[in-house]
């Protein structure tokens, strides 16, 4: 079993099953016609039962068969472009090659006999992200598994900042469309159902400042602590972001820790056309960016930033095992010291191999061009008598639902919707997202390939039609 083992006996070994699987998963890509093949669980879900587990095939070129048929014929493809559910981007081949390379050297990140180089090249890019924010020179951050962990890990921050011994009185404010991992890190940090007071938002879905402060101050007035305030740049649903120079204003005049969650918006930092749809950020105490959105990194890539490196304390442990203090007074750079995790991932390297090889600019071409997408888009929903469409885009992301013209009752528009997504699924030909706003259903496109073009947009918006219509046919059919 030792022939398994990466080493220097087993190099020309690892070179040929690696390229084995690289030039499968390259075939795969460059003769992918659909998004996903339409496969239901029922359908797949025999095939992966019947593998024997403790039988192994012994081989990686017969695995890498087998693989084909449970995993790489019926994965979805985020690259093509019709994938237009999720938050999921197409990613770019630097950071591919970077994926491979860190996995193969296998460094843990936690601490600097494990790393060495790799822990000052994320110390680096939590620099170079720092700056583009705006932060200041007492900035610091750690990278992380993504963002819901990112958000969790400054609010476990502001939770400590806010020095008050009763868990009770402590209110995490945040607008009603923000990400559920606020509420989850609530609970996860031991606070009460309560505390998260929700925030309604305006007609372009952004937190009203307005009932911000009635809260804030009504907080104040209950005897309660207003731990945080979390504005959101770019809403999962909407891509819609808060307005942050208020806020930040509010937070000052109350003495609130601002957290701003731009796992969605964070491309606007290599933005060269939109940068300025971030204006207020720099005043965060804390920030969560999400790379493996807006950046085009794959899965995962993600990091929580600070204005005050001193804060990161909060989530320091020292084991003699592995990080004992000493260390501190000897200036070796330990990022357990920051960091939620131990082992941990050079998750960096793809990043640093994408700005070293594309540039800022180049990530930020990118990510304008999936905006400005996401315009013509709201402007052929907009235009289309069939589908109502939520609010125009500030980053990507269109909210809509088909409307048809004989049908008034909205239980069975919401049916319609959802049985068109859910045929559009099954069909293979594209993917789409779904949400609610209100009490009603909708769909959603996520923008994120610059390989989709408005044609594209248009065809899948005829897609959706086309089976809503069908099943609103049988649905009439059934009634009579």
């Amino acid at each position: 079993m030792r022939s398994h083992l990466l080493n220097d006996t087993t190099a020309e070994q690892y070179r040929r099953s690696v390229t084995d699987g690289v030039e499968r998963v390259a075939a795969k890509i460059a003769t992918t016609e659909r998004p996903f093949t339409g496969v239901s669980v029922d359908a797949l879900a025999p095939a992966i039962d019947a593998i024997d587990l403790d039988k192994p095939l012994h081989d990686t070129a017969a695995v890498l068969d087998e693989l084909e048929d449970v995993y790489l014929r019926d994965a979805v493809y985020f690259h093509h472009p019709r994938y237009l559910a999720h938050l999921n981007c197409p990613v770019v081949i630097p950071a591919v090659l970077g994926e491979a390379v860190l996995s193969a050297v296998n460094s843990s990140l936690d601490t600097w006999d494990q790393s060495a180089g790799g822990t000052l090249i994320e110390r680096k890019l939590i620099d170079w992200t720092t700056e583009r924010i705006g932060l200041g020179p007492a900035a610091d951050g750690v990278f992380t598994s993504g963002g819901t962990q990112s958000n969790l890990q400054a609010l476990l921050l502001a939770r400590e900042e806010a020095k008050t011994d009763s868990l009770a009185k402590l209110r995490i404010f945040a607008s009603e469309v923000s990400h559920f991992s606020v509420k989850k890190s609530a609970k996860l940090l031991g606070l009460g159902q309560d505390s998260v007071v929700s925030i309604p938002v305006d007609h372009d879905k952004r937190m009203q400042t307005v009932a911000l402060a009635r809260e804030l101050e009504r907080c104040k007035q209950d005897g309660l602590v207003p731990m945080a305030v979390v504005a959101t740049a770019g809403t999962t649903d909407f891509g819609s972001i808060d307005p942050l120079p208020e806020i930040a204003e509010l937070c000052d005049q109350f003495g609130t820790w601002l957290h701003v969650d731009a796992a969605y918006g964070c491309g606007l930092l290599a933005s060269l056309k939109h940068r300025d749809r971030l204006n207020g950020i720099e005043r965060a105490d804390s920030v969560t960016v999400d790379y493996h959105k807006s950046f085009f990194q794959p899965v995962s890539s993600s990091a929580v930033l600070v204005r005050d490196a001193a804060t990161l304390q909060h989530a320091t442990y020292h084991a003699e095992y592995l990080n004992p203090r000493r260390m501190v007074q000897e200036r070796i750079p330990n990022q357990v010291d920051k960091s939620l995790q131990t082992t941990r991932r050079f998750d960096a390297l793809k990043l640093w191999m994408t700005l070293r090889t594309m540039g800022a600019d180049g990530i930020g071409q990118l990510f304008d061009e999936v905006c400005e997408l996401a315009q013509e888009g709201w402007r052929l929903l907009a235009a289309d008598p069939r589908f109502d469409v939520v609010v125009e885009p500030s980053l990507s992301t269109l909210v809509f639902r088909y409307i048809p013209a004989s049908v008034t009752d909205p239980a069975e528009i919401d049916r319609a919707n959802l049985y068109a997504r859910k045929a559009l699924f099954a069909s293979g030909d594209a993917i789409v997202a779904g949400t609610k706003v209100g009490a009603r259903h909708y769909l959603k496109f996520t923008l994120l390939n610059p390989e989709t073009q408005a044609s594209d947009i248009a065809a899948v918006l005829d897609l959706i039609a086309g089976h809503a219509e069908q099943y609103l046919g049988e649905s009439l059919d059934r009634a009579s």
